[in-house]
Parts: structure tokens; C-alpha cells; sequence
């Protein structure tokens, strides 16, 4: 039987804490990865930590969002690190994506559309014209055009996503209720899936209180 795929949030600077996180998700029902992002990272044993982690699927969420030259040296800055995806923004534009793409060798290069925490109203107040869908069918051409290797996308868009983009579809905003916190565009895990995601990103509907419970619930959850 196929294993839903699942991507732990592990945002905390605390060690015990993700080491707790780690210990405490290990289940045979899921196929388990961890993402790590800029708060982790940019802590101070954050990197050390992340280099000796062994036999993990780690998805390392930097967002990269620079020029091409910058894209590309921070990719090759973590290289020593292992890590199985990561990411960067589509709106850092053709050229660095491609440039990037050039250097991520064994890393999935993961393209970033439109967080999560926004909406039609965000948009229009960046200065955007296009409405989310518009505007993540178009990053989709983008990330399909540089040959990315998944694309982060809300689970609400990705059969849009899917028209244009063939690979692997990550989606964050994932909640088991209708708690949103401070994401816009959510859903259940058994709503991504069945729009097509292929891994969702999960933080404190697992990590806040009984990781072990919560686990379960989510299989529990994914088995109705």
C-alpha cells in the first residue's frame, strides 16, 4: 500500500525540542520528511544539527529570493548539508531558476508560488493585478519553463498547478479543523490529497502538544 508522504515543520531553535519532534513521528503508515526553515537554520546549532542528521528525508525551506549570482552561491553554500529539497521563490524570475537549477545537482529544487498566509486582498495591497490563480498558473509555466524539480503550491490550487506542472506538488496550510492561525488558504490533509498533492507540510497540528496522538489522529484522519 502506497504511504501518504508527509513533511514535519520543525519550527523551533530548541534541539531537545526537534529531536523530540524526530523521535516521536517515526511511524510505519507514513512515508516521514522534515523541513527546517530560515528560523532553524539561522540559529545557532541549527546548521551543526542539520549536518549530522543520517538517513532522513530533510527539506531544507530557505526560500531563496535574490539575484541569479546569490541564488546560486547559497545553493552551493549548503551543499554540505545533505539535503533532499529546497527551496526558492518563482518570483526571483527565469533567470535564476534556471541558473539555479544549473547547480542544485542531487537537491529537488522546489519553486515557491504564492504563500500561503495570502490572499486576493494581499496581493492587490503588494501591488499584484493578477488573483492567486492567475498568478500561480503563471508561476507554474515559470517553474515548468526552468525544468523545477516540485513546486510549493496551497492544496486550493494544485489542479491548476497540475495543467501546467507535472512533477511533484508540495503543499503547506494544512490544519485537521478550521483552525487557520495565520495561514489564508487551507485545508484538510484529506482534501490535499485528493486534489493531487503528493506531500503535505504539517507543523502544529503535530508538534503543538501530543506529537504521538497527533500522529494518530492524522492517520486516523487519512484512513476514514
Amino acid at each position: 500500500m502506497k504511504k501518504n508522504k508527509i513533511f514535519v515543520a520543525c519550527d523551533s531553535t530548541n534541539i531537545l525540542k526537534i529531536k523530540k519532534i524526530i523521535k516521536e513521528t517515526q511511524s510505519r503508515k507514513l512515508n516521514i520528511g522534515y523541513k527546517f526553515g530560515l528560523e532553524f537554520l539561522n540559529s545557532k546549532y541549527g546548521r551543526v544539527f542539520l549536518s549530522k542528521i543520517k538517513k532522513k528525508i530533510i527539506f531544507a525551506d530557505i526560500k531563496i529570493h535574490d539575484i541569479p549570482n546569490t541564488c546560486v552561491s547559497t545553493i552551493k553554500a549548503i551543499k554540505d548539508l545533505n539535503v533532499n529539497y529546497l527551496t526558492i521563490h518563482i518570483s526571483s524570475g527565469l533567470e535564476a531558476l534556471k541558473a539555479s537549477k544549473k547547480v542544485s545537482g542531487k537537491i529537488k529544487l522546489i519553486g515557491v508560488t504564492t504563500l500561503t498566509s495570502l490572499n486576493n486582498k494581499s496581493l492587490k495591497e503588494i501591488g499584484y493585478s493578477k488573483n492567486i490563480n492567475q498568478l500561480v498558473a503563471h508561476q507554474a509555466k515559470l517553474a515548468k519553463k526552468a525544468n523545477l524539480d516540485a513546486i510549493v503550491c496551497s492544496a486550493r490550487e494544485v489542479k491548476i498547478v497540475k495543467k501546467f506542472f507535472k512533477k511533484e506538488i508540495i503543499t503547506p496550510g494544512i490544519r485537521f479543523n478550521t483552525k487557520t492561525n495565520d495561514q489564508k488558504r487551507v485545508v484538510t490533509p484529506r482534501q490535499a490529497y485528493e486534489n493531487g498533492s503528493d506531500w503535505l507540510v504539517i507543523g502544529r497540528p503535530i508538534t503543538k502538544g501530543n506529537i504521538r496522538k497527533n500522529i494518530q489522529t492524522l492517520i486516523d484522519h487519512l484512513s476514514q
